[in-house]
């Protein structure tokens, strides 16, 4: 069947953070920030209220929301389309943490479906560029509990029960549900997860506004939600030049990367939507006769009904699909 999609991206949704910069500009080319303190770059979103618009091409202006509406299996493929209906199942952002986030944990599918009517937030993150020493807090350093957990919260002294890792950039950290996290300043990623906007902020560093207002914590739905034992979330994986080189898989998204030195010659099967992020240099998309050409900061929709096409240029690219 004919199809008019092509290789999609959207405007981004800037998002002001307490804890944002302006490396989202100074890195990725994103312009027009809202504020100095924009800490995320929505990418590619169907959650209520912050849903993607398209920027390019015949449907640029149009929601995601809309075409999915149109073309649901065309876009989302069609074992996602029977998995998830006309839900776009990801959200794609880029974050830049001129400050530490707030320490926090994310609920699963079954306690955030109770609670929020929602997806739960397993989500990965890879890391674009990271200033000299920084790093991110992650799981437990030894198997806790919720009383260990408390008492330290209490004394203002959680940081000594977590575990800190130093990180560079190209580092892979897989975070399950449950794990307690905060991403530290001086880092800018490219964060992967499934929609949903649910977090429990544990701890601010009792930091406060503009207006002299902290923001609002959620101790006590955390301590259910929480895992505490110790994770093994940094992941590993090889460079093989013009391969998606597996980096996480996991039942609600596969993870590859691939370093592209010329061309790519890309065949699917139309099971999965498929993403490109560019995190470094520049490439080109040729589908159905058409060229596209993107760059280190673009996200990029490829319809699963688009399922024989090319890639070419000197980049490095995340590619990302649902099995």
């Amino acid at each position: 069947m004919d199809t008019p999609l092509y290789p999609l991206v959207f405007k981004p949704i800037l998002q002001d953070r307490i804890w944002g910069g302006t490396k989202l500009r100074t890195e990725l080319g994103k312009e027009n920030l809202p504020t100095e303190t924009t800490g995320e770059s929505w990418e590619l979103s169907a959650v209520e209220g912050n849903v993607s618009i398209v920027a390019n091409g015949s449907f640029a202006g149009e929601p995601l929301t809309a075409l999915l509406e149109r073309y649901p299996q065309e876009i989302l493929g069609r074992d996602v389309f029977s998995r998830f209906g006309r839900q776009f199942p990801l959200l794609f952002k880029f974050l830049d943490a001129r400050q530490d986030l707030s320490i926090q944990v994310h609920p699963n599918d079954e306690l955030a479906r109770k609670r929020h009517n929602s997806f739960g937030k397993t989500e990965m993150w890879y890391v674009m560029q990271a200033d000299k020493g920084a790093r991110i807090i992650v799981g437990f350093k030894q198997k806790s509990g919720p009383e260990q957990y408390l008492e330290h919260l209490k004394n203002k002294d959680l940081i000594k029960i977590l575990n800190e890792v130093q990180v560079n950039k190209g580092d892979v950290f897989f975070l399950e549900t449950g794990t307690i996290h905060a991403i530290g300043a001086g880092i800018m990623i490219a964060e992967i997860q499934q929609t949903s906007d649910i977090t429990y902020r544990i701890y601010d560093w009792d930091r406060v506004d503009a207006s002299g207002k902290s923001r609002e914590l959620h101790v006590d739905l955390a301590l259910d939600a929480m895992n505490y034992n110790t994770t093994d979330t940094q992941k590993s994986y090889d460079s093989e030049k013009n391969s998606s080189n597996i980096m996480v898989d996991c039942p609600y998204f596969t993870t590859g990367f691939l370093p592209l030195e010329g061309k790519v010659e890309v065949h699917k099967e139309g099971r999965s939507f498929t993403v490109y992020i560019g995190t470094e240099g520049a490439f080109t998309v040729k589908a159905d006769g058409q060229e596209h050409n993107f760059k280190k900061g673009d996200t990029v929709l490829m319809p699963a009904a688009l399922k024989d096409f090319s890639l070419e240029g000197n980049a490095s690219l995340l590619e990302v699909y649902i099995r």
